[in-house]
């Protein structure tokens, strides 16, 4: 089991930064790619970024390249999502996940509980 708790999420204004922080506990972190999934009210949820187990390879979304960063730092069992130049449909609930191949939306088993990003025009 991996138990994952995000944090960091918060209001803010367009234009704004905010960085998310995904902390990982339970099985060995750095055996795993980690993801950003965010989910809108009314939406499904969706893909946003991803990294490999070793952090040499990254994956974003086409809406979010160029604007987020994610990253990872295994000896703090810690991923991050450095998020600039915020959109009001950046707005979402923004989880972490981890799996076996970051490329593969369909292989993160655990899941964190969310933590709401709000951006206002």
């Amino acid at each position: 089991q991996v138990q994952l708790v995000e944090s960091g999420g918060g209001l803010v204004q367009a234009g704004d930064s905010l960085r998310l922080s995904c902390a990982a506990s339970g099985r060995t972190f750095s055996n795993y790619a980690m993801g950003w999934f965010r989910q809108a009210p009314g939406k499904e949820r969706e893909f946003v970024a991803s990294i490999s187990s070793t952090g040499t390879s990254t994956y974003a979304a086409d809406s979010v390249k160029g604007r987020f960063t994610v990253s990872r730092d295994n000896a703090k069992n810690t991923m991050y999502l450095q998020m600039n130049s915020l959109k009001p449909e950046d707005t979402a609930v923004y989880y972490c996940a981890a799996g076996t191949y970051y490329r593969n939306q369909n292989s993160y088993t655990y899941w964190g509980q969310g933590t709401q990003v709000t951006v206002s025009s």
